[in-house]
């Protein structure tokens, strides 16, 4: 089951308490007090895990605690400190403090690291405070708490570009043709109904991965469909192709419509989304009839306009390598080394 967004309860485990103790030991005619510092609590982390592209091992435990410090002991003997508490989340997800709304950091990278609660300090035992006017002292401190907080983990996927159309405009058959991505097709609206990730292989060692969304309809913004939940996962991407099939009514309105959706849910969202440069591809191609030109369309903004089937394959390559190419524009400007530099 594909989940994108999960609350869950976070914990770091109590310090453990100080010791209250006293030496008695051959040579030692006076003693003195021993007792040594709790140790303190573990943390919980968040790691991120490349294999994983879904919140759902979430979804059944909601409360997670790490292990507590040991107190301390006779001896100046310190406790041992509790273990980390490791949750391992898919690169892209964002946690935030439900309480206050406040994000606390983002994974977007494998094995990135990212502490969301921690452990409560180890109390002191009675030897930490010995003085020469205390010479036996009997005091001692308990463990800290550790820190709790509501946690709110947010996914994004992370894409190079996105596929973007209405309902059966064909994104899942173009994923499926041009990566080993295989998401549900069929020929009814709303067969996609969680995105999916694939990776294009092109010539020379080149690669990117397509992200395809649930279609989008008029009024998503107002939770039609299934709304606006799923643009999140292509928020990131560079780049963004939107697909119009040769077989609509109208792909100059359907093409403004989408558009429109784009710009309320960036709007809505704070998001740079609307912003993204986009490519227009006419899918279903092998539906025209020999000699038969795709519709006409009106996109200035457009950074290319293609006729592609995923069917027969016609028109893919160049609409990938014209992907490639804006990726590589996309990119930012790596700055050359300093000549003056050693």
């Amino acid at each position: 089951m594909f989940l994108d967004s999960v609350t869950i309860e976070v914990r770091g485990g109590r310090g453990g308490s100080g010791a209250e103790a006293f030496r008695r030991e051959k040579g030692v005619p006076r003693g003195g007090p021993a007792g040594g510092d709790g140790g303190k609590g573990g943390d919980v982390r968040l790691v991120a895990d490349a294999g994983l592209t879904t919140l759902s091992d979430f979804r059944y435990k909601r409360h997670y605690s790490a292990e507590r410090g040991t107190h301390g002991g006779g001896s100046n003997r310190t406790g041992r400190s509790g273990r980390d508490l490791v949750l391992r989340v898919p690169c892209g997800t964002i946690a935030v403090d439900d309480g206050n709304g406040a994000v606390l950091g983002e994974l977007l990278e494998a094995d990135e690291a990212l502490v969301v609660a921690l452990g409560g300090r180890g109390g002191r035992g009675n030897a930490r405070f010995t003085s020469p006017t205390r010479q036996a002292p009997r005091r001692w401190e308990p463990g800290g708490e550790g820190e709790e907080r509501r946690l709110r983990l947010e996914l994004k996927l992370l894409a190079d570009v996105g596929l973007v159309g209405e309902p059966n405009a064909g994104k899942s058959t173009l994923l499926a043709r041009i990566s080993h991505a295989r998401p549900k097709i069929a020929d009814y609206p709303f067969t996609t109904l969680t995105p999916n990730l694939g990776v294009v292989e092109l010539t020379g060692f080149r690669s990117f991965v397509v992200a395809d969304i649930p279609g989008i309809i008029e009024g998503a913004h107002e939770g039609k469909g299934l709304g606006h939940r799923f643009l999140r996962h292509i928020e990131r991407t560079r780049a963004l192709v939107i697909l119009l099939p040769v077989d609509g009514p109208d792909p100059g309105e359907t093409l403004a419509g989408l558009l429109d959706e784009l710009a309320r849910y960036a709007e809505t969202h704070a998001s740079g989304l609307a912003d993204l440069p986009y490519a227009v591809a006419f899918s279903k191609a092998d539906l025209l009839a020999p000699g038969e030109e795709p519709p006409e369309l009106d996109a200035p903004e457009a950074w290319s306009v293609h006729r592609v089937s995923a069917v027969t394959g016609k028109g893919v390559d160049e609409l990938l390598e014209g992907c490639w190419r804006q990726l590589g524009a996309s990119r930012p400007a790596q700055q050359s080394p300093d000549p003056e530099e050693p």
